[in-house]
C-alpha cells in the first residue's frame, strides 16, 4: 500500500513539473518559436480549433513566424484571433500566408515576464507540497487502520519528503534557467 502511495505521488509530481515546463516554455523571449502560438484556438466553422490544425507554423527567421494557412478564407480570422490573444503580437497578411514578427523584449517587459515565471514556479511548488500533504494523510490513515507501524510511517514520510525536495529543486532549476534566458535576450 505504501508503494502505491509513492508511485501515485511520484506520478502527480512529474505531472506538475511537466505542466510547469509547458507554462515556462509559453513565456516568449523575443525568439520565434511555433510553441508561442500553441495555445491559440480559432473559431473555425462554429467550433474552437487549435491553430496548428488549420495551418502550418514555421520559423522564417529568429524574429519571424510564418503561418501557412490551409484554407484561404480563414486567413483574416486567424489574424484577428492572434491580435486578440494576450501575446502582444501584430500579424501581417502576406498573400495567403500570415507573417508574425516577434518584437524584442524591453527591460520592463523582461522584469514582468520574470515575475510571471516566478509566480508560476511558486504555484508549482504549492502543488508539490499539496501532493506531499495528501500522501502523508494517506500514510497516517494507514497507521490509524493499523496496516503499517509508526516506524514505517516515519520512513514513508521521510521518503515522501525527499521526493518533494527533489521536485522542488527541479522547479528551482527550471526557473533559474528561464530567468537567465530572459535576462540574456
Amino acid at each position: 500500500m505504501i508503494n502505491e502511495i509513492y508511485i501515485q505521488s511520484n506520478k502527480q509530481m512529474k505531472s506538475c513539473i511537466k505542466n510547469f515546463k509547458i507554462q515556462v516554455s509559453n513565456v516568449r523571449t523575443g525568439r520565434a518559436s511555433p510553441e508561442l502560438l500553441k495555445n491559440i484556438y480559432v473559431d473555425y466553422f462554429g467550433s474552437k480549433v487549435p491553430l496548428y490544425q488549420i495551418s502550418n507554423i514555421v520559423v522564417q527567421d529568429h524574429h519571424t513566424l510564418k503561418i501557412n494557412v490551409f484554407d484561404n478564407c480563414s486567413t483574416s480570422l486567424i489574424r484577428k484571433t492572434i491580435l486578440n490573444s494576450n501575446l502582444d503580437l501584430n500579424p501581417v497578411i502576406n498573400g495567403k500566408d500570415i507573417i508574425v514578427p516577434i518584437p524584442g523584449l524591453t527591460e520592463e517587459r523582461r522584469k514582468n515576464l520574470i515575475k510571471l515565471v516566478r509566480n508560476n514556479a511558486e504555484t508549482a511548488r504549492i502543488y508539490i507540497r499539496n501532493i506531499r500533504r495528501d500522501s502523508n494523510i494517506k500514510i497516517k490513515n494507514q497507521v490509524k487502520s493499523k496496516t503499517i507501524s509508526e516506524d514505517n510511517e516515519h520512513i514513508a514520510q521521510n521518503k515522501i519528503q525527499m521526493m518533494t525536495d527533489d521536485y522542488i529543486k527541479k522547479i528551482d532549476l527550471i526557473l533559474l534557467d528561464k530567468e537567465k534566458e530572459l535576462m540574456n535576450f
